[in-house]
């Protein structure tokens, strides 16, 4: 793929806007053309949330994905809303330790990641996100591996810092899944 459109969606409080703002300041370093688009009810945890992530060498037209390339789903729900409108080709990833059904298009690629309960087993509670992101920067190479490191770095506050290294090894438990 040249260009990613991605949808990323689940509840709030799983990392989902984390996760795209990641994948968005991982392009940039990379010297793309980007955009991140946060869309959330005022329920926020708990309640859905889902964002939308441009990487282009172009220009971007707009911020809002309609026709995802690739779609990351954290729930059902989420993995509901958004799975017809992922473009033929396109990629999904999806934690099957919180959506049991399987898609059942089959003009698209999809990876089921028992994330959430891969990143319990590896005491990386709340990495979910980032271990799918692994999958995701494993079978795209959206970005460069350190510009991927990177975007992390960027992304986790400087109180937090001491928590880039959990990061980066959660994506590498997630590449190889």
């Amino acid at each position: 793929m040249k260009d990613f459109n991605m949808v990323i969606a689940g509840f709030g409080g799983q990392g989902v806007l984390f996760l795209g703002k990641v994948i968005a300041y991982a392009g940039l370093m990379d010297g793309k053309e980007v955009s991140w688009l946060p869309s959330y009810g005022p329920e926020m945890r708990g309640g859905t949330a889902n964002c939308s992530v441009c990487i282009s060498d172009e220009p971007i037209g707009s911020p809002l994905v309609v026709t995802p390339n690739v779609l990351v789903a954290m729930n059902k729900p989420s993995l509901d809303k958004f799975i017809n409108s992922v473009a033929p080709g396109g990629i999904v990833l999806l934690d099957s330790t919180l959506i049991n059904d399987k898609v059942c298009r089959d003009d698209v690629k999809v990876f089921y990641l028992p994330a959430t309960a891969t990143a319990e087993e590896n005491n990386m509670k709340g990495l979910s996100n980032i271990i799918l992101l692994g999958k995701l920067f494993e079978q795209t190479n959206f970005c460069s591996k350190e510009s991927l490191e990177k975007g992390i770095a960027k992304s986790v506050p400087a109180k937090k810092q001491h928590l880039v290294a959990t990061n980066l090894k959660a994506v590498e438990i997630g590449a190889s899944l």
